[in-house]
């Protein structure tokens, strides 16, 4: 049973490693080594002069594991708003003022042609969300009805994310054919008492508990932005490690008009760019993607994000715009890589 992870000593923030060649420490993370905390804060605070050669070394873990293949991840947000969870950083929460769209499971008609513009863009997953704690019995009844049937149309492997989940509602999703659940820690479990209250990171853990025993991949990541420490980010890619996420979603904070996180505006590309770094160099085989945020806070940098991650969401966020399709397409080829939809990446 996975427990929230919490921090190993007081003193850990303070032996940051000041001078690494990044090379060696890839070199060693891909004969098996795990690197350390310290090691980890070492390259979140490194000098932007190393940034260049942190991101070659964190290709070199990339590589082997993922070759030059991108993966693409569509989103639909199958029911908007009516949270009644106090996340600090959601538009959909209950404390949000923010002006979102409002409304129910959608029908089966849209989440259907939501699968075929996934399905056309080549996104490898289609991942339905929906705002709320967790799914009731007929969210729950709507997504086994529709999986086979997406399945069945088009290529696709489903993503569901629906809040948190108890065991019996897990199996159920596994039967109906759901492959991954997403659910995120979003930051690490000293940090986050200060973004929700509504329910704890304790109660996010048991939700991938009970992902895994039902035998479903688990995807989940978590949010840079929301105030947290760089010992609280390196702790959140260290409790992902420990859960064994075969997929991390990374999220870089749209401090969005009405919620209590609004002109948090703390990031800079070059800072983005090492955390990434760290997440591969922390989970060196999983994949690793750019969610919200990516066109903000990479900005003219953002192509430079897949040195170190490995996919991408095409297509709109949850309640705001992404870069248009076709400018995603024509960074993954300038910068020399290609789309995949096989779970298995031929290395080259």
């Amino acid at each position: 049973m996975i427990q929230a992870s919490t921090a190993a000593t007081a003193t850990s923030e303070s032996k940051a490693i000041t001078t690494v060649n990044w090379n060696e420490l890839a070199e060693r993370v891909l004969g098996g080594y795990e690197i350390t905390e310290a090691e980890a804060l070492s390259i979140v605070r490194a000098p932007d002069e190393q940034l260049l050669d942190i991101l070659s070394a964190a290709y070199k873990i990339r590589h082997k594991y993922f070759g030059k293949t991108v993966q693409l991840y569509y989103l639909m947000n199958a029911k908007s708003g009516l949270c009644p969870e106090d996340c600090s950083y959601c538009s959909q929460s209950k404390v949000s003022d923010a002006e979102i769209p409002k409304y129910n499971f959608l029908s089966r008609d849209k989440i259907l042609e939501g699968a075929k513009q996934a399905y056309e863009r080549n996104s490898k997953t289609y991942c339905m969300v929906i705002s709320a704690r967790g799914p009731n019995e007929r969210e729950i009844a709507a997504v086994e009805a529709l999986v086979p049937e997406i399945k069945e149309k088009y290529d696709l492997k489903i993503c569901a994310c629906l809040g948190l989940l108890d065991q019996d509602q897990a199996d159920r999703l596994k039967a109906c054919g759901v492959d991954r659940v997403n659910h995120n820690v979003n930051t690490s479990a000293e940090h986050y008492k200060e973004i929700c209250t509504t329910h704890t990171y304790q109660d996010r853990i048991d939700t991938l508990n009970a992902v895994r025993n039902a035998g479903i991949e688990i995807c989940s990541g978590g949010i840079i932005g929301m105030g947290e420490q760089d010992i609280d980010v390196v702790r959140m890619a260290l409790q992902l490690h420990e859960v064994r996420a075969e997929s991390i979603p990374l999220n870089f904070l749209i401090p969005i008009e009405g919620t209590p996180l609004s002109g948090n505006q703390d990031l800079n590309p070059r800072y983005c760019l090492k955390t990434l770094a760290m997440f591969r160099f922390v989970n060196p085989d999983r994949e690793l993607r750019i969610a919200g945020g990516r066109e903000i806070h990479l900005g003219s940098m953002q192509c430079l994000g897949l040195y170190p991650a490995n996919s991408i969401f095409v297509g709109d966020y949850l309640t705001t715009e992404g870069q248009a399709a076709e400018a995603d397409y024509k960074m993954i080829e300038e910068m020399g890589f290609v789309v995949t939809k096989n779970e298995e990446c031929v290395v080259g």
